[in-house]
């Protein structure tokens, strides 16, 4: 482990790039559900602009198992039982101090490591937040008695006995108020908690795996500082309600990821990697606000059940489903690239493209990890390359569709936030009759648009 590399990122690799479909080709698991959740009110999502516009049921378990294997597909070299005890950095690099006394020298250090972040302690990131104030004893364990199966919920939160699919085995989670706690749950506080809600515990024993998380809410200051950058669960905390949280954390990976690729290349000045905090800190402050206030409302008393009931009947408006509804899915995340086109920094739709060598879809040319750059007025005069920050040369690909359609898309991707009458500007259809309108739209690896552009000659 000792010697000199680019980059290292503890508990995972810096960047990922898989694809919806190959998650969904190896772990489909009974029919596609076309609904989340917001503080136990069902929203449709069948109308969002995505083609993966349903939820699938996915044991988090096997979820890692391919996550972890497309990781070592890439043949990315994980260096597993050796912790990070501690970390110094310099102005040319960072030390990084393993557990079994080794040290590694990095240009960059990644901070992946968890809510309890070695890395970004070390650097002296605060991480300013909310204490708990419920506790959750989550578990998978045999029981002697058959239980009550379903969801229950009071003013501690949520209460779930649910049947695994194999082995006469059984999921839990069990919620009390918050006090303070060493080390993992044992089966004897489980049979406790289950005891004060159930008044049994149905013979639990065996149990395949305790854990236990709390509502405690924190978020890092600065994703950055230095050489030291932070990603995930190291960066934020939350209540884990709507099933944010591996999202948000695959999104920053996505985010830094193709940013350290272009500064340790040299295509990129260091200070593209500020951009990170500046993109990402405020979508991880969203996802907190937007727990916290689901975890309120999750917990069962007259006077939040009332509140609960008004926000039903809100959510029941469309523009109101739709917007809460794409912020739990991101799609509505918006990066601040300056004034411009209604799409610039917004998600790019996955439009299906007309082009000479046929049918394709925008989503098809990113799997490269490359920049791409359409131009869907046919230009003949293009180079193959795009201008980054920063003032570098991004390299990417250039694409000239013969035409483009997905007006559905579009419409949608733009109303999540913004009035429907965008779609006219990012429909190459509607704009084929002005031939002499060029219209160019630049993606960024993180599928985001860089750069529109749409002129006369």
């Amino acid at each position: 482990m000792s010697g000199r590399v680019p980059a290292v990122c503890t508990r995972g690799p810096s960047r990922f790039s898989i694809s919806g479909e190959s998650l969904i080709g190896s772990s489909r698991r009974g029919p596609p559900y076309p609904a989340v959740s917001f503080a136990r009110v069902p929203l449709d999502i069948s109308d969002l602009p995505t083609r993966h516009n349903y939820l699938l049921a996915l044991p988090q378990s096997r979820f890692e198992e391919i996550l972890a294997d497309w990781v070592a597909e890439l043949e990315v070299p994980i260096q597993r039982g050796r912790e990070v005890v501690g970390m110094r950095q310099d102005h040319t690099g960072v030390d990084v101090e393993a557990s079994d006394g080794r040290a590694l020298r990095a240009q960059y250090l990644v901070g992946c490591d968890g809510g309890r972040s070695v890395i970004r302690k070390a650097a002296g990131i605060d991480f300013p937040g909310w204490e708990p104030t419920i506790s959750s004893v989550i578990a998978e364990v045999a029981l002697r008695d058959e239980p009550e199966l379903g969801i229950r919920h009071d003013r501690n939160g949520t209460q779930a006995i649910g049947r695994l699919e194999a082995g006469g085995r059984f999921g839990i989670v069990v919620s009390e108020p918050y006090s303070p706690h060493s080390g993992e749950p044992t089966v004897r506080e489980l049979s406790r908690a289950m005891v004060a809600v159930w008044g049994t515990d149905y013979g639990a024993h065996g149990p395949t795996w305790i854990s236990r998380f709390t509502d405690m809410t924190r978020q890092a200051a600065s994703y950055r500082k230095g050489r030291v950058l932070l990603a995930g669960d190291a960066a934020h905390v939350h209540y884990p309600v709507g099933g944010q949280g591996l999202n948000v954390g695959v999104q920053d990976a996505m985010n830094l990821g193709w940013k350290l690729a272009e500064v340790l290349h040299g295509r990129s000045l260091d200070s593209l990697l500020d951009t990170y905090d500046a993109e990402r800190h405020p979508v991880g402050a969203r996802v907190l606000q937007n727990t916290m206030a689901q975890n309120a409302l999750t917990r069962s008393e007259p006077r939040i059940d009332a509140l609960r009931e008004t926000m039903r009947e809100l959510l029941s408006i469309d523009e109101s489903r739709k917007r809460i509804a794409s912020m739990i899915c991101g799609l509505d995340i918006h990066y601040d690239l300056g004034e411009g086109h209604p799409l610039l920094g917004r998600r790019m739709p996955d439009l299906d493209l007309v082009t000479a060598d046929g049918p394709l879809r925008v989503f098809s040319l990113l799997r490269d990890a490359r920049p791409i750059l359409l131009d869907l007025a046919m230009g003949q005069r293009l180079r193959p390359h795009a201008v980054g920050r920063s003032g570098s040369a991004g390299r990417g690909d250039v694409e000239r569709p013969v035409g483009a359609s997905g007006a559905r898309s579009c419409r949608s991707a733009c109303s999540c936030a913004r009035p429907a009458r965008w779609a006219r500007r990012v429909d190459g259809r509607r704009r084929r009759p002005r031939a002499r309108r060029r219209t160019l739209d630049l993606i960024r690896k993180p599928v985001s648009v860089g750069l529109v552009a749409s002129w006369r000659r």
